[in-house]
């Protein structure tokens, strides 16, 4: 009977929003997916939630801290415009955002206070959306008195967990291409240098996909159990049923790709007819992601659907800022990316006519070195008599006049030695 009456009581808070119960069903299977548990899991994920938000209409709200690093806020917004229907906000239901500097309605001291008591109380999740900056100790980026850098150690030190939030918190992102003049790199890569041994769940992108956090916060909030979140990364700290896939994998247009069928204009015929993109650039490949998959704007479409190839922004090796989307994959555009001699960036093709301009020169100079030598002029001297004919003047292959092998050989030689090729070989 309690079950009864909680599920009676959660339904009518999904009804006063107009979302059916097949549709939240619906839904915990996709999370659940989204989680690495298997559509079979939906009806744990639903029961989960349902206790989630029965507990956090009774005010026991779990505390999120969200900072802004050197960022656009774009992870931020994409988040904030999420469509799940209106599921997405039963989700968001079950956190407090005690802190955001985009989000918050309080700001100055009122808000920096909020977060102070967040951290002394401990039990929250941290999510970091932009990049570090090291310059200048870490005075590129200052908020509320506090570099990026001790905002982040701050936060990080009493959490259940860090989320690293768009490519530019996972390494530095575009901010940290040549010549990251701020230094730039990513959470974890700070937080190992200020010995902060707390998880890091690394979710790349620009920006990010906000299906991607909620699944995140359906396993640290809603399944109360960090370890089927840890359960879950790879080698970089992503999620690995979400990352361990190129987007080439997935792909709407990847039968094109096996039978060579590519887009090599924009406007062209080939484009009209929804050719593959990797002639234009598509950087779908290399790229891991499950974009194809969850997609974008409620699962309407994804950036290769809308006809632009993928620019690879969830490339982000956390251990390596070097290694950002930016630097990796411009120009866009172009099927390769520029190589970096020093501080000179350059595209392959470059190389290669440069290659061929200085071959093309040497036979141009070799050429005319032939001309004043005479050598094609017919004045040089060449040999009178091929080795080969010289030490076997019986078994000649040539034809030569017999004085003149009489005067190589020191033989005296019959007119009718055998003489297979042609006076034109003579002298060879």
């Amino acid at each position: 009977m309690e079950n009864e009456a909680t599920m009676a009581k959660f339904d009518s808070i999904m009804a006063s929003r107009g979302v059916t119960r097949r549709d939240f069903m619906k839904f915990c299977a996709a999370l659940a997916v989204a989680a690495g548990f298997g559509a079979s899991a939906a009806p744990r994920v639903a029961l989960a939630i349902q206790d989630s938000v029965i507990g956090a209409t009774e005010g026991d709200l779990y505390p999120v801290i969200w900072i802004e690093g050197a960022s656009c806020t774009g992870c931020t917004e994409s988040f904030a415009k999420v469509e799940t229907p209106d599921i997405a906000t039963i989700v968001l239901d079950m956190i407090s955002l005690n802190y955001s500097e985009t989000l918050s309605a309080a700001a100055g001291y009122s808000v920096e206070e909020a977060k102070a008591q967040t951290i002394a109380a401990g039990n929250y999740i941290l999510v970091y959306e932009g990049a570090l900056l090291e310059a200048f100790d870490g005075n590129t980026l200052r908020v509320a008195g506090e570099t990026g850098i001790e905002a982040l150690v701050q936060a990080a030190e009493n959490a259940n967990a860090v989320v690293a939030l768009g490519s530019c918190a996972v390494n530095g992102g575009w901010m940290a291409a040549h010549p990251n003049p701020a230094q730039a790199i990513g959470v974890e890569e700070c937080l190992k240098k200020h010995g902060i041994s707390v998880p890091v769940v690394n979710i790349p992108g620009c920006p990010a996909n906000p299906e991607w956090l909620m699944s995140v916060l359906v396993d640290v909030v809603v399944m109360k159990d960090n370890q089927l979140l840890l359960d879950r990364l790879n080698d970089f700290s992503m999620p690995g049923d979400i990352f361990d896939q190129t987007i080439h994998d997935n792909c709407e247009r990847r039968g094109h790709f096996e039978n060579g069928e590519f887009v090599y204009e924009f406007g062209s015929e080939e484009e009209a007819k929804g050719y593959c993109l990797y002639a234009v650039g598509c950087r779908g490949p290399q790229t891991k992601s499950n974009c194809p998959i969850v997609m974008w704007n409620n699962r309407r479409s994804w950036c290769v659907q809308a006809g632009a190839p993928c620019i690879g922004c969830c490339e982000a090796n956390p251990n390596n800022p070097a290694q950002n989307w930016v630097e990796v994959n411009t120009p866009f555009f172009e099927r390769h990316r520029d190589l970096r001699i020093g501080d000179w960036v350059l595209q392959p093709t470059i190389i290669a006519v440069t290659i061929t301009a200085i071959v093309a020169a040497a036979l141009v100079i070799h050429g005319f070195g032939m001309k004043a030598t005479g050598r094609m002029d017919g004045g040089a001297d060449f040999e009178k008599v091929r080795k080969w004919d010289a030490k076997h003047p019986d078994q000649s292959i040539g034809q030569y006049d017999p004085e003149v092998m009489a005067e190589v050989t020191g033989k005296t030689v019959n007119s009718d030695t055998p003489a297979s090729g042609s006076e034109n070989e003579e002298g060879r």
